[in-house]
C-alpha cells in the first residue's frame, strides 16, 4: 500500500492546514491490535478527515459504485480500500473486513452508509458486526463541519474548519455477532458520536426527505 503511505505524507499536512483541522484524543486509538474506526458521514470527503485520525494505515470500506468510476478503482486499490455492495455481497466485505483485522489492520467505516443528507440515515450494524467478529476495538469519532468542506451531491469546495474528535475506546470481546449484540454495540456507538458532535449542533445541509 505505498500509494497510500505517499498520498499521507502529501495530504496530511496540507489538509490540516486548508482546514486549520482540530483534531482532538487522537491518542485514544490504539497504536498497535485490530481497530474499527466509525464516524459520521457528512461529506464525501470524510474519508480523508477519518484518516487524519490516525498515523495508522485506514483501511476503508468503499461502496462498489466507486470502482466503476475510471481510474479510481485502481487508485482505491492502490491505497488498501475494498468494495462493498449493499445489494449484494456485504457478507463477503464483512468477511474481507474480519481478514484485516484479524491481521492487526485499522478498518474505517462510515455506519451511516450514505453522505447524502436524508433525514432518516440510520446506523446500519456492520460496524458491530466487524468489531464482534474479529474482536477489535471500536473507536467513535466524530467529524464536524465536513459537509462545509464538499456539500454531498455538489462540486463547490469550501475551506470551512474541521474538526475530528476521536471518543473513548469501546473493547470489544470476540463473540458471535448476533442482532441483539449487534444491536447494543451499535447504540453505544451512534450515542458515543452524537455526545462528541452535540456541543457543535447538527450539520448544514439542505435535508432531503426521502420518497
Amino acid at each position: 500500500m505505498r500509494l497510500y503511505s505517499i498520498l499521507d505524507a502529501l495530504l496530511r499536512p496540507l489538509a490540516m492546514r486548508l482546514y486549520r483541522v482540530q483534531l482532538r484524543g487522537s491518542g485514544r486509538i490504539p497504536s498497535t491490535g485490530p481497530v474499527v474506526l466509525a464516524a459520521n458521514h457528512e461529506s464525501i470527503l470524510d474519508g480523508l478527515f477519518l484518516a487524519l485520525a490516525t498515523r495508522r494505515q485506514v483501511r476503508f470500506m468503499a461502496k462498489v459504485e466507486l470502482y466503476r468510476i475510471p481510474g479510481l478503482k485502481q487508485v482505491l486499490d492502490g491505497v488498501g480500500a475494498f468494495p462493498v455492495d449493499r445489494q449484494a455481497d456485504e457478507g463477503r466485505a464483512v468477511s474481507r473486513g474480519v481478514a484485516l483485522l484479524e491481521q492487526g489492520e485499522v478498518v474505517g467505516i462510515f455506519p451511516q452508509g450514505t453522505c447524502l443528507p436524508y433525514r432518516s440515515r440510520p446506523f446500519r450494524r456492520g460496524a458491530a458486526r466487524l468489531a464482534l467478529a474479529a474482536g477489535a476495538t471500536l473507536v467513535p469519532v466524530a467529524l464536524v463541519d465536513t459537509e462545509k468542506a464538499m456539500r454531498p451531491g455538489s462540486v463547490r469546495f469550501g475551506l470551512p474548519r474541521v474538526r475530528i474528535l476521536v471518543g473513548e475506546p469501546i473493547e470489544v470481546k470476540r463473540r458471535e455477532p448476533t442482532p441483539d449484540a449487534e444491536r447494543m454495540l451499535m447504540m453505544q456507538l451512534e450515542q458515543s458520536i452524537e455526545e462528541l458532535r452535540g456541543p457543535f449542533g447538527p450539520p448544514a445541509h439542505v435535508w432531503i426527505d426521502e420518497a
